[in-house]
């Protein structure tokens, strides 16, 4: 056979109809198991490949789910997406999975793209989508999971924490353990990251407004950032500038992901510095590494796994005719306290 395989060449090497066929496709559950088998086995001899559009048009489902996230090397979304796999089986659904490189551009075109295939729903890492891609978003009529983030005007459905105020948390931690010139050291500077950032410097502000009413010592902050990617490599050159602008005196760093603070820890090693007598290191994110190196590294850590369950168990609500309007769902942070600090 030259040509493309359709439902009917199907149907007849299996000798049913292409109702039947159709229905093994989008509901299977309701076929017995040795006529779905018979069907099934039509499907690969002749390879053939459904048309989620037209059996999206036919059944009003596709059985698909987009999700975007912003980096598909990035540990750190593994585990939103074991969360989501995790959580589809039940629902029939197969993932249809963009990275869009933390670019708001590439995600606007991606968004376009998924669409075209008739999703039932899209899981997105982030709130900062582009005004176009929120209006393809609210325009396309199907649930919308924006995730790892908190925003007061979400396009649907909003689960994650505030990394502003897991920023002001972890370096509140670092000043109540007594360190007073404390660095940042922050890469890619993607909007979580800013967060992170705004949380670091707002703490301090606070700390030294506290300080200057009693006329006591104010603390001191070093900020080290750059648009390159995350890595370990990085986190050690970044801790090298920090201590050339401090001139030597920072006494903690505050990373801005556990990649950096990685790089940091064996820097400091490099440079004799005793960890954390010398210079306590804080990271983000809580990645396993975290705490197997000695001294352990204190992070920040967030539930992603359920996340991810969470916003596949929530747009399926959705699709299934709940029309709730759900507030944003703050997940919380912890932090995880080891040796580092």
């Amino acid at each position: 056979m030259n040509r493309k395989p359709n439902l009917k060449d199907v149907a007849k090497l299996a000798g049913v109809s292409a109702i039947t066929v159709s229905r093994v496709l989008t509901t299977p559950e309701k076929v017995s198991d040795k006529l779905r088998q018979k069907i099934e086995q039509a499907i690969h001899e002749l390879g053939y490949i459904r048309n989620h559009a037209a059996s999206a048009l036919a059944s009003n489902r596709s059985g698909v789910l987009a999700v975007i996230i912003p980096s598909l090397s990035n540990i750190v979304f593994n585990e939103v997406l074991q969360g989501i796999y995790s959580a589809v089986k039940p629902h029939q659904l197969q993932v249809i999975l963009g990275d869009c490189h933390y670019s708001p551009l590439e995600e606007e075109k991606l968004i376009a793209t998924l669409l075209s295939q008739a999703p039932e729903g899209v899981i997105l890492t982030g709130t900062d989508q582009t005004d176009y891609a929120r209006k393809l978003l609210q325009n396309a009529g199907i649930p919308v999971v924006q995730l790892m983030e908190l925003t007061d005007q979400p396009i649907d459905i909003n689960i994650g924490f505030s990394h502003l105020d897991a920023g002001m948390a972890m370096t509140q931690h670092l000043l109540a353990r007594g360190y007073r010139r404390i660095g940042f050291l922050g890469a890619r500077m993607d909007p979580r990251t800013q967060q992170r950032l705004a949380g670091f410097k707002r703490a301090i502000e606070d700390w030294n407004l506290t300080q200057a009413r009693e006329s006591q010592a104010l603390c001191q902050q070093f900020v080290v950032t750059t648009s390159q990617s995350s890595s370990i490599k990085l986190g050690g050159q970044l801790l090298q500038a920090v201590m050339a602008e401090s001139q030597g005196q920072c006494d903690a760093v505050f990373c801005c992901n556990d990649d950096l603070a990685l790089g940091a820890l064996f820097e400091a090693r490099k440079m004799n510095l005793r960890v954390p007598a010398d210079l306590a290191i804080a990271g983000f994110n809580d990645l396993e590494a975290s705490a197997l190196v000695e001294p352990g590294i204190t992070s920040v850590a967030a539930p992603r796994f359920a996340m991810g369950k969470q916003a596949v168990e929530l747009l399926m609500q959705k699709a299934s005719g709940n029309q709730a309007e759900f507030p944003p769902i703050d997940v919380g942070y912890s932090i995880m306290v080891r040796g580092s600090t």
